[in-house]
């Protein structure tokens, strides 16, 4: 990578890391707080309503984010356009969930969950609020900007979760906790950005950013069904306090994973789309991309896995054990999260959504089969299927990886075998280490010491080069 782009990458990633880490440290500090007072059904309520939500975000997003963040230059008429489109989208759907929100009470046999729908939904407006202010700022790769957001959103939003939680709220605090956050997000990126959209809804400009949204929402809406669906059929299947225990198992599994794939997405995207053409730099820069995370992000999710039922039981309280026996599980699927995605993201940097569409559907079909089969055989058997699903897609995703930029699976296993090897002998000396202890806490402290240790110490003694590289960008950003 040239320098110009590599100091706009390690600024991006930078405060996108400070956003992601500050706000979910913050989340993290509520959910341990909250976890203590309430109750796995208080969670497993919210929890049954995430697919809806959820579902509706990725169509009040319809791609648009990622088309304006693609297309090279953007005017003032296509941000109007796509703000008006998504205000629009917001209010029907809110509409939707609230005429809905007595046949999802029905579904799920909880009369409680009509009046939850109705007041938790309203984060579907707020969020339509921040598409295009988020897409202008990330364009500019300026995460600075909405890093200040979240964590004053935050922590405001949590302080009235907790206040609610220890004031008797139940599962009320959750919700206010909720849409706080989203109301005081939005209200601080219109503060910060000072951008208003014009009183204009061009046709030619909806065409032109949906032909290549459109996919990519469509992809979203599947990738995000297919993830709710666990949430769905627990939440059916099995009793709310299951669900509670899988949705907290699941959040922890989730911090590392998910935030840190969040950063590569948010930042590798705006930057490699401006070498969208150029197949030689675009093949070392994503090489780099996936060894450095799965360098970073291998060794914590292992780790997670072998040290979860002691993390869960210190930080939560013993009432929550059984969710880190699931958290051992998914955590060994959340790895392989980053390069799922920066496989992903190359066909969204080359402008190919139909092929990004394309694969979401093969993966998906296949992810169900697996569900299908695993559900009668109960919950644990289920987190088993999605490690497997997540390989099995992982080998999907490389297809056009290697048609775009001769970069398949079998190159991409060979550049990441030195860390899978790393992480399998901390992993082993972790869970030998911590098995000499009985308390919790001292599984804890001891696992998270020795694990530390010995990857640094053998990534070290066999010179990688991934080590070399990170010490390199942490002596750069010292000496700037």
């Amino acid at each position: 990578m040239t320098g110009s782009l590599k100091q706009q990458t390690l600024r991006g990633t930078l405060w996108s890391s400070i956003e992601r880490f500050s706000v979910q440290g913050v989340q993290f500090l509520i959910l341990i707080l909250m976890a203590r007072v309430l109750s796995p059904d208080d969670y497993g309520m919210v929890g049954m309503l995430a697919i809806f939500l959820a579902v509706a975000q990725s169509l009040i997003d319809s791609g648009f984010s990622n088309a304006l963040i693609q297309k090279v230059h953007c005017s003032e008429t296509d941000y109007s356009t796509v703000f008006w489109f998504n205000i629009v989208v917001g209010l029907l759907l809110y509409g939707l969930l609230w005429v809905c929100a007595p046949f999802i009470a029905e579904f799920y046999r909880l009369p409680l969950l009509t009046e939850i729908t109705r007041v938790i939904a309203w984060v579907l407006f707020f969020n339509s609020l921040t598409v295009v202010p988020r897409a202008l700022l990330s364009s500019r790769i300026d995460f600075r900007t909405q890093a200040k957001a979240s964590i004053v959103a935050a922590v405001v939003a949590g302080v009235v979760g907790v206040v609610g939680a220890y004031g008797g709220w139940g599962v009320w605090s959750i919700v206010a906790y909720t849409l706080c956050n989203s109301v005081i997000n939005a209200a601080l990126l219109w503060l910060f950005l000072r951008w208003k959209p014009r009183w204009i809804f061009s046709g030619a400009s909806f065409q032109q950013l949906f032909s290549f949204g459109s996919k990519l929402m469509v992809s979203g809406v599947i990738d995000t069904l297919y993830k709710n669906l666990y949430t769905l059929v627990i939440g059916r299947r099995f009793a709310a306090t299951d669900l509670g225990y899988y949705t907290r198992a699941d959040q922890f599994a989730q911090f590392p994973s998910s935030n840190l794939t969040g950063i590569l997405q948010r930042v590798t995207y705006p930057v490699l789309c401006n070498i969208q053409d150029e197949d030689e730099r675009l093949r070392g820069a994503y090489r780099k991309f996936l060894r450095l995370s799965a360098f970073v992000i291998f060794p914590l999710m292992v780790g997670l896995s072998v040290l979860a039922t002691p993390l869960v039981t210190v930080v939560l309280g013993p009432q929550w054990e059984p969710a880190g026996e699931l958290l051992t599980l998914l955590a060994l699927c959340g790895m392989w999260y980053p390069i799922h995605a920066i496989n992903l993201n190359l066909l969204q940097v080359k402008g190919r959504s139909d092929l990004f569409l394309k694969l979401e559907i093969i993966k998906k079909l296949i992810g169900i089969g697996i569900l299908c089969l695993t559900v009668p055989l109960g919950i644990k058997a289920m987190c088993i299927g999605s490690i497997v699903s997540s390989l099995l897609g992982l080998v999907v995703n490389t297809y056009y990886t290697q048609k775009l930029i001769s970069l398949g699976f079998i190159r991409q296993m060979r550049d990441l075998m030195p860390t899978l090897v790393y992480v399998a002998t901390m992993g082993l000396v972790v869970w030998i280490v911590a098995g000499c202890f009985e308390s919790n806490v001292w599984k804890l402290i001891a696992g998270i010491m020795v694990g530390c240790v010995w990857y640094i110490l053998i990534s070290s003694l066999t010179r990688s080069s991934d080590w070399k590289e990170i010490i390199a960008i942490i002596q750069r950003k010292h000496n700037n």
